[in-house]
This record gives structure tokens, C-alpha cells and sequence, in this order.
């Protein structure tokens, strides 16, 4: 095992993929000479050249477009990068109409084997329309899959799958994560799409989150540990497609469910997860479901408004501390 940081295992796992797969190129805004805005794609330049590690214009419908057109006609296994997903809207049309429609459009004769990289969160005071979590967005687009890791390991894990993957893959990496550290093996390996992971096991309530949230789980457990509240952290990894299979069986042992994310509550995917619950799992249930999410208002540039209107690890505490202290469904 090495310890490396999170930017550095993204780098790591693009550079091997590329080894491997000659149809495999990086394109986006500064992310050749310079190595990207936050250093993930630094030296895939000098290893692999002009042709295969490409500086784009600052237009993210022509790098979606053109990443869109490589993987749907040309053979090619395109990594797109949008430096921020508030900008994501700007190609809107390739992501709503082409890239996630083009294998049903065809029945199944093109595939779409392109992997979109941007970066979402807030943290680092960059303003309203720089730090927001839109991820609800694109798990609303069938045709899409939605991968959020929250750790050196599970990013190059699930990178070099979604690579692989033959549909699109829409890969949100958190800005706050980028220089956060975590152990990955010397040898390759990969992560299965779709597969959720036990950070922290418990008994009495599951704290169901994804991406940088989970950094705050294992603390707010702690905490709770002093309250005689045992809490299980499940990092679903993967928004689409969900791990249904790791809610039920997590929620089946605690009976209660404190969903947190980063994301403003309204329409957040906590919603989604929420809904699914209540639909299948609803007499699994000792409590109501609760959410700890970013507030309904645009992301504050001032720092400390920004931290308090995110999930906060005494945020997580208090939630728990209700959802095991107060009412229940049944005795």
C-alpha cells in the first residue's frame, strides 16, 4: 500500500488506463501543460503527448460535443473535463439529448464510452456560481451513470471503471477532496459501478452519504459513540446506479436513517433515497427518515456562512441524537 492524495490518485488512474488502452485521452480546459486547475492531471502530458492529453477551448459544449462525437464515432474512450459542474449547463443538450439517449436511439448499435470529470462543492469561498453540488441534475437523466467517491482509493478504483465502461459516466469529484490523503494498493485494481461500502459498521442508526459528507461521518460517529448511539456509515459511492441492496440490508439492522449530503435539501438525491426507502423498506423503519443537507439558498462567499450552511458534523450529532432519543413507529 502507498498513501497519496485523492488529485493524485485520479492522475494515477487515468495514466494507467491510458497505458493500457490506447483509445483512452484526457481533454479539457488547462489540462495538459499545467496539469488541470487542481493538479489531477498533472504529467499525463509528458508521458503522453499533445495528441492524447488535449487543451480544449473555454466552451463546454464543444468539449462535451467533440468528447460525445470521439466515443459515439470514432472508436475512441474520450475523458472530458468541465472545471467546475455549475458549468455543466452550458452543453446541457449533449448531456440531455445525445450522449444519454444515443444507445436507445440506435437499439444498442452505438455506445457513448466517455467518462465527464468536473468538480463540484463548496469550501474554498469561490462563490454561488463555483461551489454548488448539482448532482440531482444528472441523476435525473436516463442514460446517464453518476459516480461520487470520497477517497483516494474508491476515486482511482472507480475511475478506471468508469474508463472501462461502455455508457457515459458522469464523475463528480469534490474541490475540498482533492489533497485529502488515503491508502491504494501498489497493484492494479478496479471498483465495481454500482457497489456501496460500509466506511464504519453500527447497530442503532445508518448514516446513508457520498462524497466529502463521508469525511464528517466517522467523527460525528465518535461523537455519538459517547451518547451510547452506535451509528453505521454507508458511502454509496455511486448515485447511478444505486446500491439499493446495501441500503436495505444496512437499514434493516438499525431501523433508522439519517441521510447527508452537501447538495441543497430541496430535490436533493437524500429525496430520492428517502422515497425509496419509505416505498420498500418502510416497515423496516423504528423512526422517521431524517436530512442533514446544504441549505436552499445560493452558496455564501463568505467563509464562514459558506461552512454553516453545508452539513456540519454537529449538524450529523443532533440528528442522530433525535432520531434514537425521540418518537418511534412502533415499540
Amino acid at each position: 500500500m502507498k498513501r497519496v492524495m485523492y488529485r493524485e490518485a485520479i492522475a494515477a488512474a487515468l495514466a494507467e488506463e491510458m497505458r493500457r488502452d490506447e483509445t483512452v485521452f484526457v481533454m479539457g480546459e488547462d489540462v495538459a501543460i499545467v496539469g488541470g486547475v487542481y493538479k489531477a492531471t498533472k504529467g499525463l502530458l509528458e508521458e503522453f503527448g499533445p495528441q492524447r492529453v488535449r487543451n480544449t477551448p473555454l466552451s463546454e459544449l464543444a468539449i462535451m460535443g467533440t468528447a460525445t462525437g470521439a466515443a459515439a464515432m470514432c472508436g475512441a474512450r474520450p475523458v472530458a473535463e468541465i472545471m467546475h459542474i455549475d458549468f455543466i449547463g452550458c452543453g446541457f443538450d449533449i448531456l440531455l439529448n445525445q450522449m444519454s439517449k444515443m444507445r436507445y436511439k440506435t437499439n444498442g448499435q452505438v455506445t457513448v464510452p466517455l467518462v465527464i470529470r468536473t468538480q463540484c462543492g463548496r469550501g474554498r469561498s469561490n462563490g454561488c456560481t463555483q461551489s454548488q453540488s448539482l448532482e440531482s441534475l444528472l441523476t435525473h437523466i436516463p442514460g446517464l451513470k453518476v459516480v461520487m467517491p470520497s477517497t483516494p482509493y474508491d476515486a482511482k478504483g472507480l475511475l478506471k471503471s468508469a474508463i472501462r465502461d461502455n455508457d457515459p459516466v458522469i464523475f463528480i469529484e469534490h474541490k475540498g477532496l482533492y489533497q485529502t490523503r488515503g491508502e491504494i494498493p501498489e497493484e492494479e485494481y478496479v471498483l465495481p459501478i454500482g457497489k456501496a461500502d460500509i466506511k464504519q459498521e453500527g447497530t442503532d442508526v445508518t448514516i446513508i452519504t457520498y462524497s466529502k459528507s463521508v469525511l464528517m461521518a466517522p467523527d460525528a460517529a465518535k461523537e455519538l459513540e459517547t451518547a451510547g448511539i452506535s451509528a453505521e456509515v454507508l458511502d454509496l459511492r455511486t448515485l447511478v446506479p444505486l446500491d439499493f441492496e446495501a441500503i436495505k440490508e444496512s437499514v434493516s439492522k438499525t431501523g433508522r436513517v439519517l441521510i447527508v449530503h452537501e447538495a441543497c435539501e430541496r430535490s436533493g438525491y437524500g429525496a430520492e433515497i428517502a422515497a425509496q426507502i419509505v416505498d420498500k423498506l418502510f416497515d423496516e423503519l423504528d423512526a422517521p427518515i431524517l436530512r442533514v443537507c446544504g441549505e436552499n439558498i445560493p452558496v455564501p462567499n463568505a467563509t464562514l456562512p459558506e461552512v454553516e450552511s453545508a452539513p456540519t458534523v454537529a449538524k450529523i450529532v443532533a440528528a442522530a441524537k433525535k432520531l434514537c432519543q425521540g418518537g418511534k413507529f412502533r415499540g
